[in-house]
């Protein structure tokens, strides 16, 4: 006479050679599978959602910080004389990332915004003569005089370098960001 031992791993004890073709593809024994409360589903939902509201939180703090209203400082950009009337000159300012354009419109009007399209941070190439700050990657076009979108995808204004002209220097002041 053999003694059977059962097997503990199938749920009526019988060894796995007699177990149906199916318990042997799908070997779970749903009495000792994991369950989860839906009071424990819920508190993990709740959790999870609390973690992505900081984390969006956060990140549009950190984003905010670093765009502010007014960026104080004087900071040299260009001799008045190295810009022809509708010529053109990149810079960068200090603390910041971003390159911007300065275009001189006349013997005296000089205006200055970031190079970067609104719509997809495509370079821009200016058009004086056209008035504008052309973005090729989607025909966009942003108005010379205000940094305002004229046609295009672009829906916001790109940021406002403030200027001053002291003697034969021009200085960036500020930025104007319209952005946010």
């Amino acid at each position: 006479m053999s003694l059977q031992i059962p097997d503990d791993r199938t749920p009526d004890g019988k060894p796995e050679s007699e177990q149906p073709q199916w318990r042997r593809d799908f070997p779970i024994d749903w009495p000792e599978d994991n369950y989860i409360s839906r009071r424990d589903f819920t508190r993990f939902l709740v959790l999870t959602s609390f973690a992505f509201a900081v984390g969006q939180t956060w990140i549009l703090a950190m984003g905010s910080m670093g765009r502010g209203e007014d960026r104080q400082g004087r900071e040299l950009v260009a001799s008045v004389d190295d810009i022809p009337e509708g010529g053109a000159k990149t810079f960068t300012i200090k603390g910041t990332k971003e390159p911007f354009l300065l275009v001189r419109m006349s013997e005296n009007t000089f205006v200055a915004y970031g190079q970067k399209c609104t719509h997809l941070s495509c370079p821009l190439i200016p058009q004086p003569e056209m008035g504008r700050l052309y973005c090729p990657c989607h025909e966009g076009a942003f108005d010379l005089q205000t940094g305002h979108p004229m046609m295009g995808p672009p829906r916001r204004p790109l940021p406002r370098v403030r200027l001053e002209i002291s003697g034969n220097k021009v200085y960036a002041t500020g930025v104007e960001d319209h952005r946010l």
